[in-house]
């Protein structure tokens, strides 16, 4: 003889409560997917404007002092106007330099022997370099700027390899990576780069 087996039934509270659990779950798992996703597309997009228009550079050497300091790390900004004065990061080879605009195309720099700089006649005032260097040059001064391209030099005269030598020599506009404006580290000297 066979027996019946009743299936018990949950109830309706029991029923609920496990309903509620499944739809937490799906609601729970739909939100994580989303957010992982949104994470992505931000962290790409983040990366693509790094990238594109504020690349992000780390200072080697003394070039720079005492404007940056070896271990620096700066903000540049793609596609900005360059103007005399300004710090700019550009490629020499496989290396990015950074250094300062001392004169943009078609004016004439020169620099006595004690370091004293002048552009088009002008005495240049440059308040942030220590002191003054002919430094080691191979071009005849006075120089007259090429077309599309900027005379640069570091703010280390003395140490620094930059325009004056015919190794680096001028920036042509194709070669900038940006113009440095903003130091972000170290934290003490957060904020703007002048």
């Amino acid at each position: 003889m066979k027996r019946n087996k009743q299936i018990e039934m949950p109830s309706q509270e029991l029923l609920e409560v496990e309903i509620q659990r499944v739809r937490y779950r799906k609601r729970y798992n739909s939100v994580l997917r989303s957010t992982i996703y949104t994470l992505i597309v931000v962290a790409a997009l983040a990366v693509l404007v790094v990238t594109i228009w504020l690349p992000i550079l780390k200072i080697y050497g003394s070039s720079m002092t005492p404007t940056l300091n070896e271990g620096d790390i700066v903000v540049s900004l793609k596609g900005s106007t360059i103007e005399q004065g300004d710090l700019v990061a550009f490629y020499i080879g496989n290396k990015i330099l950074v250094k300062r605009v001392i004169a943009g195309p078609g004016q004439w720099v020169d620099i006595d022997e004690s370091g004293n700089v002048s552009v088009d006649g002008k005495p240049l005032d440059e308040p942030y370099i220590t002191e003054k260097s002919f430094g080691d040059t191979n071009v005849d001064f006075p120089y007259q700027v090429p077309d599309n391209r900027y005379f640069c030099m570091g703010d280390h005269r003395s140490t620094s390899v930059d325009s004056r030598h015919s190794e680096i020599g001028c920036i042509a506009e194709e070669q900038l990576v940006g113009k440095i404006v903003f130091r972000v580290w170290p934290l003490p000297y957060f904020g703007t780069v002048e």
